[in-house]
């Protein structure tokens, strides 16, 4: 599926408004094919970065470089051979579907027919509808149709499941994929950490300006050493018995918390939950609801940065 060639070669990119280092000093290259994202908090720098990259925004220093085009000076030949759906987007609201795929086609050299686009994308029913009309999913999934009009060689998404309900973000994944099946590289920003990790071939964990982080979801989290949850419940004339300086004590458990009725131990380690299950009997305290859930990109993300991805 993906091929070792750089098509996005970013090196020193910096970019300041005003006193505020929006992106400082950040290097990174992406691969043809892959999903690349780009993840962190609001405010983190990643929508100046995507701009700076489609050309939308001179950055102050760095070398860029797209499919061996310079996005300052190539920019016409890049639009032709790029697409990209912006974090806010809008089209007025008594253009048609149709005329809107029309308009945008005449931007380019070379366009497909992009009826057989809509009826892929799930708005073929669509033609006449007016943009008012459509839905939160049906515009975001418009967009998209209007960013692959040209079959671009690269998608820029930039935050493309923001206000979408989960039914209508589950779909827009699947959309991503598709994109990726077709040969194009998908660059994605998002602060969904589930999004990304769900999606992205690589991810690029982006904090006040710069990359604190950049691996495969896996290898992120697993770098991270987070080990697990484990977490149940207990009868309440339990509760009050229960020490979780007991169970803090066994090999590989990092910290013991109790939350609304629950105790959740985070730890690693082969036999970490049978110890823990040997340590409640032997305390003869019953417990219900046993589960565990294993670390993801979000727990990393807060290892990795000290707050949390909705800061």
């Amino acid at each position: 599926m993906k091929q070792e060639q750089d098509v996005i070669i970013v090196e020193g990119l910096r970019k300041s408004y005003g006193a505020i280092k929006a992106v400082d000093n950040i290097t990174f290259q992406v691969c043809k094919n892959e999903i690349f994202g780009m993840v962190g908090p609001n405010g983190s720098g990643k929508t100046t970065t995507i701009e700076c990259i489609e050309g939308l925004r001179h950055p102050d220093e760095g070398r860029l470089s797209v499919l061996g085009l310079d996005p300052q000076h190539n920019t016409h030949e890049l639009r032709e051979r790029t697409g990209v759906q912006l974090q806010s987007s809008n089209l007025p609201n008594r253009m048609r579907v149709g005329e809107a795929m029309n308009l945008f086609s005449s931007f380019y050299r070379q366009a497909d027919d992009w009826r057989p686009l809509l009826k892929e994308l799930g708005l073929a029913d669509k033609q006449r509808a007016l943009y008012s009309q459509l839905s939160g999913g049906q515009k975001q999934r418009l967009f998209v149709a209007l960013a692959l009009i040209n079959r671009p060689e690269i998608v820029f998404l930039d935050e493309l499941t923001t206000g979408l309900d989960p039914q209508a973000r589950h779909a827009t994944w699947d959309l991503v994929r598709e994109i990726q099946g077709r040969g194009a590289t998908v660059f994605l920003t998002t602060h969904f950490m589930e999004e990304a990790e769900r999606l992205c071939d690589r991810v690029a964990i982006l904090d006040h300006g710069r990359i604190i982080a950049l691996d495969t979801p896996e290898r992120l989290v697993s770098q991270a050493g987070i080990g697990i949850r484990i977490i149940f419940k207990m009868k309440k004339q339990d509760m009050a018995a229960f020490q979780p300086a007991r169970i803090g004590a066994i090999d590989g458990v990092r910290r013991v918390e109790q939350q609304e009725g629950e105790v959740v131990v985070y730890g690693q380690g082969d036999g970490l939950i049978g110890a823990i299950i040997h340590a409640l009997e032997t305390a003869r305290v019953q417990i219900c609801n046993l589960r565990t859930e294993q670390p993801n990109l979000e727990d990393a993300f807060l290892t990795l940065t000290g707050h949390t991805i909705r800061d």
